[in-house]
């Protein structure tokens, strides 16, 4: 087989992987909303992030308060990828339950710091991008929870029974276990 031919088959595969990759289904019109509680600050909000075809910017900025690394203080856009996903997986759930939070955002001073204490905070973590969560929802039983995100087939889904949260996240498709 010569270069170019293996480069199209390589080419092809990843049009194929990239075409498999799982889509959340949001509807173009409506309303998506979210509750959270920040366990740490004790802030609640419930808020619709997104009414007929836009991200509300007023809700977004919000969000972004709540989720804060509570640590420091610092704020950073939160993805609304993550917002997607979790509307996704509180309908999975049939509850109209706010989402506990355990860990929104993280600086990567506070990254740093976790990871230090514990390796099983990656370095890298999506946390510093806005892009993962760490959530327990009341009333649901954190294996339930745990397969509801997993059959999202979305993202990563951490699973942590003896710290009692779930993590999710949009990176790649991926899971683990920890603590």
């Amino acid at each position: 087989m010569d270069w170019s031919r293996r480069r199209m088959l390589g080419a092809a595969s990843m049009v194929a992987v990239s075409a498999a990759a799982p889509r959340l289904a949001q509807a173009s019109t409506g309303v998506r909303k979210l509750g959270f509680h920040n366990l740490h600050t004790d802030e609640a909000l419930d808020v619709a992030y997104w009414e007929d075809g836009a991200y509300v910017p007023d809700a977004l900025a919000a969000v972004n308060r709540v989720l804060r690394d509570f640590r420091t203080g610092d704020e950073h856009v939160i993805s609304p990828r993550l917002l997607d996903l979790l509307n996704t997986l509180s309908a999975r759930l049939e509850t109209g339950q706010r989402f506990q939070v355990i860990s929104g955002y993280r600086s990567p001073t506070t990254n740093a710091a976790l990871h230090a204490r514990s390796g099983e905070v990656a370095t890298g973590s999506l946390h510093m991008l806005g892009e993962a969560i760490d959530i327990r929802v009341p009333g649901v039983e954190l294996t339930h929870l745990h397969d509801a995100a997993l059959s999202l087939g979305a993202g990563g889904v951490g699973y942590y029974p003896s710290s009692d949260f779930v993590h999710v996240d949009v990176g790649r498709v991926r899971r683990w276990s920890g603590s």
